[in-house]
């Protein structure tokens, strides 16, 4: 019989903050720009230039602070951590080694037997970020853009407190939520703007003593860092089986291949030479602006569905998923507090907004209808200006280019035909052109008055009201 092991995981997780501007300099963040056009003395390294921070930055950071039950640091510094690669110009990054900004914090997470589980946070600490270095295999060479370059980070280091992949996610998705309700980023992953990097040792289980640990880089979805967890505990237990050591080691996550390959051994703290940066002033957070940060705290997932639940009387699963994503959870209420309708807005965001995100791969984030077009869409609906069917057509353009509805219906046409003479003319001659269907349904076969309905829409080019064209083909017949 082999040895039961357990799986002992921490996080660090790396979150690019939402703010216009570097977090030292006042060079733009947008991200997807030409290489090395967002840059300036003081992010490039440039010998006499200083930094300055930027007080978003730290707002941000007390807020996520705050919404993760930390302690904030009243008194703080920055740090140098110095190391010599390509894509660091000062050749040190500023950081917090001795004095970050928030501490002894955690959230709760449900596990899968459904409790509760309180996930420790060691500590949040700012930072820069580096830039990026580019391979050309063409021109056999490396070149560096240093436009990522000072964007502003925040790194949360976990406590040693998850036990399986299923944990690890539901910490990262209860953080990506709270981060998100707050603005403090979008927490996209396959951008980059949030990224984990993932400790991982195993030991017996019962046993109280940790084992060596391993980080793991390069993880940019969920699915990735469960199958790195996966891969890098079966390693771990392999090794230990046949009686070899675990080493403590960097390694590298090779999705594609399924594989993690050592980079390099593991640094400890002193080989970084960490001293207080000297070009900084200390940061002093006074009683006022923790009062004001804390008064700004949004309504969190939690107490939403809370509310939703009493307010909007929508079902659970609706709940669920609409503030699963502050964009989808904004446009509900915003839609509502127009229309009144929250049970037609959730179908609608439900059904058709769910659908096309999937089919055309959009984020929630980047959605672009506007809440009042599709309130509008709602009453074009509900008072029979339009039936579902065009009501759907109408959607999917407003999906795409958030077109008001109302102009769109107008200039194409779109109206239902609620003149009941026009439309009674249409069904006489469609009862007159379907002799064999007025004979089955007359013969009792209750189906043969939907090819009758179907064929008299066919005619009004799906422009009729449904329920009118069932009624008159019913007196008729």
């Amino acid at each position: 019989m082999g040895k039961e092991y357990e799986t002992v995981i921490g996080l660090e997780v790396h979150v690019e903050l939402a703010t216009k501007t570097k977090i030292f300099c006042g060079c733009s963040t947008e991200f997807g720009k030409e290489p090395n056009s967002h840059t300036c003395p003081v992010c490039t390294g440039m010998p006499g230039s200083l930094p300055v921070l930027n007080r978003q930055v730290l707002e941000y950071a007390i807020a996520v602070g705050l919404a993760t039950n930390c302690d904030i640091t009243r008194y703080g510094k920055f740090d140098r951590k110095n190391y010599f690669y390509p894509d660091n110009p000062q050749n040190y990054q500023i950081s917090q080694l001795y004095l970050p900004i928030c501490r002894n914090g955690g959230v709760e997470i449900e596990t899968k037997e459904g409790g509760k589980k309180t996930v420790g946070i060691h500590e949040i600490h700012m930072e820069e970020d580096a830039g990026k270095l580019i391979h050309d295999e063409w021109e056999d060479c490396t070149l560096v853009d240093y436009n990522r370059s000072g964007v502003p980070l925040i790194e949360i280091v976990s406590e040693p407190d998850m036990r399986s992949a299923e944990e690890v996610i539901a910490y990262l998705e209860k953080l990506r939520l709270i981060i998100q309700y707050l603005g403090a980023s979008d927490c996209k992953l396959q951008e980059g703007s949030m990224r984990a990097d993932v400790n991982l040792s195993v030991r017996e289980a019962g046993s109280q003593e940790f084992g060596t640990r391993t980080e793991m880089k390069n993880l940019n979805s969920f699915k990735a860092i469960t199958r790195a967890i996966e891969g890098e505990k079966e390693r771990q237990i392999d090794l230990l089986e046949e009686g070899r050591k675990v080493i403590q080691e960097t390694r590298r996550w090779d999705d594609a291949k399924g594989e993690s390959y050592a980079m390099r051994s593991k640094e400890d703290a002193q080989d970084y030479r960490y001293f207080p940066d000297p070009d900084l002033v200390p940061i002093v957070v006074s009683d006022e602006m923790l009062d004001e940060i804390r008064a700004k705290q949004p309504e969190f997932r939690t107490e939403k569905m809370k509310r939703y639940k009493e307010e909007y009387n929508i079902p659970d699963y609706d709940i669920e998923i609409i503030t699963g994503e502050k964009r989808m959870a904004d446009i509900f209420e915003e839609t509502v507090a127009v229309c009144n309708q929250p049970k037609k807005v959730s179908n609608w965001l439900m059904g058709e907004t769910l659908r096309l995100m999937k089919e055309k791969e959009v984020d929630a984030a980047d959605l672009r209808f506007s809440p009042e077009n599709l309130a509008k869409l709602i009453e074009l609906n509900d008072t029979g200006v339009i039936n579902n069917t065009v009501a759907k057509e109408v959607f999917e353009v407003m999906f795409d280019s958030d077109v008001s509805p109302e102009k769109y219906v107008e200039e194409h046409g779109l109206k239902s035909v609620n003149d009941e003479g026009a439309l009674r003319k249409t069904i006489e001659a469609v009862i007159a052109e379907n002799p064999q269907s007025v004979e089955d349904y007359r013969s009792g076969k209750e189906k043969a008055i939907g090819f009758l309905v179907g064929q008299t829409m066919k005619a009004m080019k799906g422009k009729a009201d449904p329920a009118m064209v069932n009624k008159i083909l019913k007196e008729l017949l």
